[in-house]
């Protein structure tokens, strides 16, 4: 398996590491969106959703939360912060091993979702949430 994320955690390939701690660490995107933004992965490997360890994922989110205050109250004095994660090709991910990008924004930066909501009916709505519901594990 060829796994860019999993030789950063390893220490085998470069990264500009903001947090590390046992479980997950955070480092500065290659491809930045905005100044700032990064990936919090983490250090067990995960291609999908499907593949995380729950304690994994809080783990991810947990990190992800506290930097995204960083962001917002710290030096760089983000004025918003995106959280995104994208699980298989169809969602965009193109490295698998799951990672959470942080995105710090600031107002006109020019990076925003470009896609065009939906208003379904209630009963639409009502529908989905039920196949949704029945297939819950």
């Amino acid at each position: 398996m060829n796994c860019t994320f999993c030789e950063i955690v390893a220490g085998r390939a470069e990264a500009s590491v903001v947090y590390d701690n046992d479980e997950v660490m955070a480092f500065m995107d290659i491809r930045p969106w905005t100044p700032g933004h990064l990936l919090v992965v983490p250090k067990r490997h995960a291609t999908g959703l499907s593949d995380l360890d729950p304690a994994d994922g809080a783990a991810v989110f947990t990190a992800g939360q506290r930097i995204a205050t960083t962001l917002r109250h710290g030096s760089l004095r983000a004025h918003g912060v995106n959280l995104f994660l994208a699980d298989g090709i169809a969602a965009g991910q193109e490295v698998f091993h799951v990672h959470l990008h942080v995105v710090p924004r600031t107002n006109g930066d020019g990076f925003g979702l470009r896609g065009m909501p939906t208003s379904p009916s209630r009963m639409a709505l009502e529908q989905t949430a039920g196949v949704i519901r029945s297939s819950l594990t």
